[in-house]
């Protein structure tokens, strides 16, 4: 399976990944679920959202057991981030084949879409639109960097862009939601424990800072009348690592666009995304707010004008304690020492859904604790852990 899909979407030249909602890659990663579903007698459904499932019994049943992940990626991500937790649920399933397991419960395996939000700017969306917290109206009016909106990449894909929206009655079937997620930084690999639970999911949202300056000539424009908006961008990123140091938080400018984009022209416009992310919802309003301010101070100085918007935003996750502790029940049955139990500064689709059905993550070592870069890793040996602690997990809540 790992062979099979690790082929999809490679960019040669960087190593990395760019599977992007609705796009050929994408496509790929469709079939290639579909694939390992209909090899395995699964039941087939895309829903409304673009969100793909696979049920091994009756999904009108109620009390339903998902597990699965994502298969998109950020530009050139890894392998793992995703992937890991799609490809660990089919084989968790074999697994408790192997096993002679007789579930009692609804088991389906899914793959939420555009999680990394790396075409139209918004995380989890697939996940999103079926909780309710993103509205149809939101979601068809987001718009890629090349102008493609959301509602013309579905239908380019074959999908029905009109369809899209809160899912209620599908959630109300699903009893326990499990993630599995190769970890991306180094807790577990600091623990020297294979696989870990998740705690929480801290709160984190991408803000747009647009620096409104005055296009003109590099080599005739005196620097005391310059209106150019790189000088208080450059200033704002400085104050983002500052102010994040500061609360003990992160805050990241990871992209930027700047137009006209002539080597010899002082910019028009900046436009640069702020990641944020904190341990708790005070310290992230103090980051946010102190790099705003220090931004608009700067802008001010440099006669460039300054708007600030919020693209997306995610509260702070804490993932219930009574399926958590099952998990940990479940699990501390094969072994002698507890699961490490951690924070994830990054977002996921069951954080998403927490607020709507019970959900939990299982994280998998990350050696290096890097992710989102083709250097994302993890052992054979510890996917594996991953692999028999899902089906554990799997077996213990679908038998009960």
């Amino acid at each position: 399976m790992w062979d099979d899909l690790a082929r999809i979407g490679r960019e040669a030249s960087t190593g990395g990944y760019r599977r992007y909602a609705w796009t050929g890659a994408d496509t790929d990663c469709r079939a290639w679920f579909r694939e390992q579903a209909e090899s395995r007698g699964l039941r087939n459904e895309t829903d409304r959202n673009g969100n793909l499932w696979a049920w091994l019994g009756d999904p009108e049943a109620g009390d339903a057991v998902v597990t699965g992940s994502h298969l998109d990626s950020v530009p050139d991500g890894g392998a793992f981030d995703g992937p890991l937790g799609v490809v660990s649920a089919f084989a968790a399933l074999d697994e408790l084949r192997a096993r002679g397991t007789r579930l009692t419960k609804p088991l389906a395996i899914t793959a939420f879409g555009d999680e990394e939000g790396a075409r139209f700017g918004v995380a989890c969306v697939g996940s999103r639109l079926s909780a309710g917290q993103l509205t149809r109206e939101q979601a068809q009016a987001l718009r890629a960097a090349d102008g493609t909106t959301l509602p013309q990449a579905m239908e380019a894909a074959g999908y029905d862009p009109d369809a899209i929206g809160p899912d209620p009655e599908r959630l109300g079937r699903i009893g326990a939601l499990v993630e599995l997620h190769v970890e991306q930084g180094r807790a577990l690999d600091l623990t020297d424990a294979p696989v870990g639970l998740a705690s929480a999911v801290w709160p984190h949202g991408r803000w747009r800072f647009d620096f409104h300056g005055e296009a003109n000539h590099a080599g005739t424009t005196r620097i005391e009348d310059r209106r150019d908006p790189m000088l208080p961008y450059a200033e704002t990123v400085l104050a983002a690592r500052r102010e994040a140091e500061l609360a003990g938080a992160l805050a990241t400018f990871g992209k930027v666009l700047v137009q006209p984009g002539g080597v010899n022209a002082i910019p028009s416009l900046v436009s640069a995304w702020l990641d944020s992310r904190a341990a708790d919802p005070s310290s992230l309003d103090t980051v946010v707010g102190a790099v705003e301010s220090a931004a608009r101070d700067a802008a001010t100085r440099s006669g460039v004008q300054l708007d600030v918007v919020r693209e997306s935003f995610t509260p702070l996750v804490e993932f219930g304690h009574a399926l958590r502790d099952e998990l940990a029940r479940i699990l501390g049955r094969t072994s002698t020492t507890p699961l490490p139990v951690i924070p994830s500064g990054a977002g996921h689709d069951a954080g998403i859904l927490s607020a709507s059905v019970p959900t939990a993550m299982l994280f998998v070592r990350n050696p290096t604790g890097i992710s989102h870069s083709p250097a994302e890793s993890a052992t054979e040996d510890d996917c594996v852990a991953g692999v028999r602690a899902l089906a554990d997990v799997l077996e213990g809540l679908a038998c009960a």
